[in-house]
């Protein structure tokens, strides 16, 4: 399966208006943004666990990086509840499951091969810290390299100067509405901006978005 492959292209969706479509595992329903492959493949997604439902064991030859979205999602090293991000590096094995019910936003074999950090940060107790502009406040995630992950809280009105990303942008809302010129983009939208692309960002409501850049 190939979706949104081209990381030299814009790429937009609204996980609201996508339908959630079966894994091979009864109660695990996925909605895909971007994907590379069939079963095994690079990819982004939304998957959401019923209550009481498992994920055979399996390893992540790739890396995977995900944010708890909503509920609480476990493995065996412990449980996550909403607002976790978590990365597991190249290699790591886990059996996923869920007690009451989860969903998150999941990355699948995108790190590079030398980035074998175990991350675990739960972002609802970490301080938010001053952005570049009044009204922005940053909570960095992770970093290696050129590749740097953080959440980005708007405060209602905030907006940023125009600025471009040389190694490309990528963006999930949390919360609230984030904009640019290119359009308005609701909770639950996913952006990709390529390498080279530039924009002027802002919030007229507020928003609280996923935002990494430099690994395109």
């Amino acid at each position: 399966m190939q979706l949104h492959v081209d990381l030299s292209q814009r790429a937009v969706v609204n996980s609201n208006e996508i339908p959630w479509v079966d894994s091979p595992l009864s109660g695990v329903q996925r909605r895909m943004l971007e994907r590379d492959g069939e079963e095994v493949a690079r990819a982004t997604s939304i998957v959401r666990y019923d209550a009481n439902s498992y994920f055979d064991a399996h390893t992540h030859s790739g890396g995977e990086e995900y944010l708890v979205l909503d509920g609480v999602f476990s493995d065996e090293m412990g449980d996550f509840p909403k607002g976790m991000y978590v990365r597991n590096p190249i290699g790591s094995k886990h059996k996923p499951h869920s007690k009451d019910g989860a969903t998150i936003f999941v990355k699948l074999r995108q790190f590079d091969v030398d980035d074998q950090d175990y991350v675990r940060i739960d972002t609802g107790s970490r301080k938010w810290l001053p952005g570049l502009v009044d009204g922005l406040f940053v909570m960095p995630l992770h970093e290696y390299q050129s590749e740097h992950v953080a959440l980005v809280k708007w405060g209602p009105g905030t907006y940023f100067d125009k600025h471009s990303h040389p190694q490309g942008e990528e963006i999930f809302v949390l919360s609230g509405t984030f904009a640019d010129e290119h359009g308005s983009y609701p909770e639950g939208s996913w952006l990709r901006n390529p390498p080279g692309s530039e924009h002027t960002p802002y919030s007229d409501e507020g928003c609280v978005i996923y935002v990494k850049t430099g690994h395109l």
